[in-house]
């Protein structure tokens, strides 16, 4: 038996995606030819963005499809960096490096400056942090709805609402949320939201930028005249239309899935509890979907080779990370010392963990941890 605990770096294509990526396999045309069979294509395209823009309560004209979240994020900094000859963004330090490496980047070039807000105890950014932080000459606000690494969930509507009034875009990194957590853009009131399908039980390399209507958008670093010219290349029908497939499909699931997540959630904290020593790090209304636990006293390496070698797989922190030998960024922004960092771990549950697969974890867990402590 094994037990993938891993869902915030990945989910499996779930069966209704699965099938559709292999109808869509096999249509033959480029959705950007004008005969019949690129006309075909362009119609299972367009289908896919529908289904796409229909799960976060869009409209598909306010949907860019691309490769994933990371693309996502990066497009809309470079929009501003374009827009803007100078300002001021607002961001957190708890934020994905998607976000954080293009902030940076802009930072290091002196014509933004960037203000990084600290999270507490659990990673909740406050929306009154955002409010004192807003300035005139504030151009951008980047706050991710759920984190990656402790789940924490932010009130990204009234953060939205507090920076549009003085005259900011508002962004979001919603990757970790389609399917876990309720979805609405227009609700939300943001200008920008990111999302990748892989996290949704959709393919790996698709994903969308939802950018309000009536909002300016600088094209791509990618030039071509795909996606109205914000981003160029040929279209991935067969990705994109099993990705709106996923989409559709965690919506509607959404409420069941958020529940028996957190179900599950309870069980595998109970039990991983019940080791001496180790502690969490994630709020109690966080995602569902994540658990990160700091193992005290153990080697974080050896924590998760042994948890590997037990059939339980998890990861230190982001998948983007992986094998850096670094603490994480988000846990040290937490206020852990480097020594916990490096020693904690995240779980991360998903529509295909099963109660046996929770006590199968724990039982490992409980075994690593005794041949990983110092």
């Amino acid at each position: 038996m094994q037990a993938y605990l891993d869902y915030a770096a990945t989910t499996p294509m779930g069966k209704a995606a699965l099938d559709a990526y292999q109808r869509a396999a096999q249509v033959l045309g480029n959705a950007s030819s004008v005969h019949r069979a690129g006309q075909h294509a362009r119609e299972l395209l367009e289908e896919g963005r529908a289904l796409l823009a229909e799960a976060i309560h869009a409209h598909p004209l306010e949907v860019i499809l691309n490769s994933g979240g990371t693309e996502a994020d990066n497009h809309v900094f470079w929009s501003v960096s374009q827009q803007f000859e100078k300002g001021h963004i607002i961001t957190s330090s708890i934020e994905h490096s998607a976000v954080l490496a293009p902030a940076r980047f802009l930072e290091a070039s002196g014509r933004f400056e960037v203000t990084y807000l600290a999270p507490d105890r659990y990673g909740r950014i406050h929306p009154e942090q955002v409010k004192e932080a807003l300035r005139n000459d504030t151009v951008l606000v980047s706050i991710m709805n759920a984190n990656n690494e402790v789940g924490s969930v932010q009130d990204i509507r009234t953060i939205a609402e507090m920076a549009r009034a003085k005259g900011a875009l508002v962004h979001t990194d919603a990757v970790q949320s389609l399917g876990v957590l309720p979805v609405d853009v227009h609700l939300w009131g943001v200008d920008f939201a990111s999302f990748s399908a892989h996290k949704f039980y959709g393919p790996t390399g698709v994903g969308m930028l939802y950018v309000r209507r009536g909002l300016e958008l600088v094209p791509h670093m990618m030039a071509g005249h795909q996606e109205k010219g914000f981003r160029g290349g040929t279209h991935n029908v067969t990705g994109v239309y099993a990705a709106g497939v996923a989409a559709r499909e965690a919506a509607l699931k959404q409420p069941e899935t958020h529940d028996r997540l957190a179900f599950l959630k309870e069980k595998l904290q109970a039990g991983l509890s019940e080791v001496e020593g180790v502690t969490f790090n994630h709020a109690p209304d966080s995602s569902p979907k994540v658990l990160s636990a700091t193992v005290h006293g153990a080697d974080g390496e050896a924590l998760l080779m042994n948890l590997d070698l037990e059939g339980v797989y998890v990861s230190a922190g982001s998948a983007c990370a992986a094998g850096t030998m670094q603490a994480s960024h988000v846990l040290l922004a937490l206020g852990l010392p480097e020594e916990d960092a490096k020693s904690s771990l995240r779980f991360s549950l998903g529509q295909g963990v099963t109660e046996e697969e929770i006590a199968f974890a724990v039982s490992g867990f409980k075994a690593a941890v005794s041949r990983s402590r110092f």
